[in-house]
């Protein structure tokens, strides 16, 4: 290998400005919308996989939002780049105190170039990772209006000047199956081709992917090729094992819900129905996926009559994994040792940029550590084309 390519990053965040829903909302919701204001913060804590905080006017100075009575603050942790690690910390954080391609597209784009990143999809932060805030909140009409908002924000202005570099990521509102539906298609229209799903909806209080509610939101993806994208916690909750274990418990269990939600899908159905379906796994990392699929296999093999999938997966779950579902990864060697197992076509890669688990700016090291000793056109795939095929991207045409 003489050069490590450019990568296709899957999974990075994007810290909104304070301008967004000013900006994007309808003027007749922006009362009742999102509003940013600057103020101190009071204890902030991380237990049981939950947020917990205090607010004190006397406390660090914060980036927060107010929406519907509830608070959201900014926390250094998602906006870790440029700290060290021992810095690191819960504490809350501002805009400014941030680095500015947190929120400001030029100069994310400009930490893109200083990483060896050529393109980026970005997932939410103060939505959450697919847009819970706004289908927890009562008034749903503003809610609707607010997940537009997030959209035209995110395809005009976050990714709009980008030349492609910033792939735009969309949220459904998660409450409707007909306006979800209505959503994809309008932003598919638009080029959009990738939207952010619950990984496990029913801990959302919402139906289950076994229930037939959501087949016509899968019906919408298969038909315009848009990736439904599961991040770690986007069921609003972090596996977790003792009530009172330290955070780093679920820092080390994140992989645990995508390994739920994919044997979920394998033996669904859903993926026996919609064939041209894609799956995408974000930040979950793929050491884990050979005994799973392996599991999967033997339980379909073994245990199929009691196990109520005799009639409903013809073939080996494994099958529609390979066929069908993506999984991305920044630090797992031991994916990387099986990565035959995991799917040379199946793996992609991400920086997690801003995140305090982000290996910007040194990326390029990272990767070429965890790549050396593969052949050019696996290393060209885990890199890049493996997410340009997923995502339809309009680059390297020529390959």
């Amino acid at each position: 290998m003489t050069e490590l390519p450019r990568i296709v990053s899957v999974d990075d965040h994007v810290i909104e400005p304070a301008h967004l829903f000013e900006t994007w909302l309808p003027a007749k919701y922006r009362d009742k919308g999102p509003k940013p204001f600057t103020a101190g913060i009071g204890e902030l804590a991380y237990v049981g996989g939950k947020y917990r905080f205090t607010t004190d006017p006397a406390g660090q100075v914060t980036d927060w939002w107010e929406y519907e009575g509830l608070l959201f603050p900014y926390k250094r942790i998602i906006a870790a780049v440029g700290f060290s690690r021992d810095e690191m910390t819960l504490d809350g954080i501002t805009r400014e105190e941030m680095r500015r391609g947190c929120w400001d597209p030029k100069a994310r784009l400009a930490d893109m170039d200083l990483n060896h990143v050529e393109a980026s999809l970005c997932f939410p932060t103060f939505p959450r990772f697919c847009g819970q805030t706004f289908a927890e909140a009562q008034d749903k009409e503003v809610a609707l209006a607010c997940v537009r908002a997030y959209n035209d924000w995110m395809v005009e202005e976050w990714c709009g000047d980008s030349g492609g570099r910033l792939i735009p990521l969309c949220l459904i509102p998660l409450w409707d199956i007909d306006l979800a539906v209505a959503e994809i298609r309008r932003n598919a229209d638009r080029g959009v081709r990738a939207v952010t799903f619950s990984e496990i909806p029913t801990y959302l209080g919402l139906p289950s992917i076994h229930s037939g509610y959501w087949d016509p939101f899968f019906a919408a993806c298969e038909e315009t090729g848009t990736v439904v994208n599961m991040h770690i916690g986007s069921s609003s909750q972090m596996p977790a094992a003792s009530p009172d274990a330290p955070p780093a418990v679920q820092a080390s269990l994140s992989f645990n819900n995508a390994m739920a939600s994919m044997m979920d899908f394998l033996f669904s159905g859903v993926l026996v129905k919609f064939p041209r379906l894609k799956l995408a796994y974000s930040e979950g990392q793929m050491g884990w996926i050979p005994y799973a699929l392996e599991r999967a296999d033997d339980v379909w093999e073994e245990h199929r009559a009691w196990g109520g999938v005799r009639d409903l997966i013809p073939e080996p779950p494994s099958t529609y994994y390979y066929r069908q579902i993506f999984c991305c990864f920044f630090r797992d060697k031991h994916g990387i040792a099986s990565i035959e197992t995991v799917g040379i076509d199946n793996a992609t890669f991400e920086t997690d940029y801003p995140h305090v688990d982000s290996t910007w700016p040194h990326t390029k090291e990272v990767a070429l550590d965890h790549v050396k000793g593969l052949d050019d056109e696996t290393v060209y795939k885990l890199m890049r084309g493996n997410a340009i095929r997923m995502l339809g991207l309009d680059l390297d045409r020529d390959r």
